[in-house]
């Protein structure tokens, strides 16, 4: 049956050591997935790994904004040409305490990566860390004119599932919804009907509440995917198969 990491970082440096051999395992465990950019080194990393069953978002996280410039934007667009890049992200807002940079200058490097996205037809990856309302304001603003989008690893409330639903985006859960102080968490999950669904890891990150503890990746999303299947009283196959269509439908790769 079909099963889909919609979100990874296979470039990270802490797959250095065994990269090729993680890769084989999780295109023994997955159909496909999709390894997702935080700046221009990773997201020209990410594109160098892509393969027949392997794609790739480019962008600048909301850590490195202040590196949003013509020259990054530039770069990005030239990435982008790859067919097997499906999406600009990740991109966002991040409001958490050890981030510095300043808000200001993460909201035009997000700008400036929307118009991007627009401008390309592409479908966003969307980071949001204690950034809601400043998030849902901008975005309020591009979903008219953006192809798709997804809230990935989501951890904001109701109002804020609503909201990004409204737009007509997808809403991804990592490894973090299994775990089980995440209970308001999963409230917020009761919300997100099954055509609006995606499964990811955010490996190296998140490793599920099964596996938690070990360094995550891209196979793990069976445990997270098992978890949601119990959680919305469907079977395994039918939430596995449906987060994959959802994937597919998002960033526009055939069967």
């Amino acid at each position: 049956m079909p099963l889909v990491d919609s979100h990874c970082h296979l470039q990270d440096e802490k797959f250095d050591a065994d990269r090729a051999d993680v890769m084989a395992r999780s295109l023994d465990a997955l159909d496909w997935l999709v390894i997702i950019g935080d700046d221009l080194p990773t997201s020209r990393a990410g594109v160098a790994l892509v393969s027949d069953r392997i794609y790739a978002a480019v962008g600048v996280h909301p850590y490195y904004a202040a590196t949003v410039d013509d020259a990054c934007i530039d770069d990005l667009r030239t990435l982008a040409a790859n067919e097997r890049v499906v999406a600009i992200g990740e991109i966002g807002l991040d409001y958490f305490k050890y981030n510095d940079t300043p808000r200001d200058v993460q909201a035009v490097g997000f700008r400036r990566q929307l118009d991007l996205a627009v401008e390309l037809n592409l479908p966003v990856v969307i980071h949001n860390r204690e950034a809601f309302d400043d998030t849902a304001s901008i975005l309020e603003e591009y979903a008219p004119q953006l192809s798709g989008g997804v809230m990935h690893c989501f951890a904001g409330s109701t109002d804020f599932a609503e909201q990004v639903l409204s737009w007509g985006f997808y809403i991804s859960f990592a490894g973090n919804v299994t775990f089980p102080k995440a209970e308001d968490l999963r409230t917020a999950a009761r919300v997100v009907p099954m055509d609006r669904l995606l499964v990811e890891t955010d490996a190296p990150y998140l490793a599920p509440q099964a596996v938690r503890g070990k360094r995550c990746e891209p196979g793990y999303v069976r445990h997270t995917a098992e978890y949601l299947a119990e959680f919305y009283g469907v079977s395994y196959e039918d939430l596995s198969q449906r987060t994959a269509e959802n994937a597919a439908d998002l960033f526009n790769i055939s069967s």
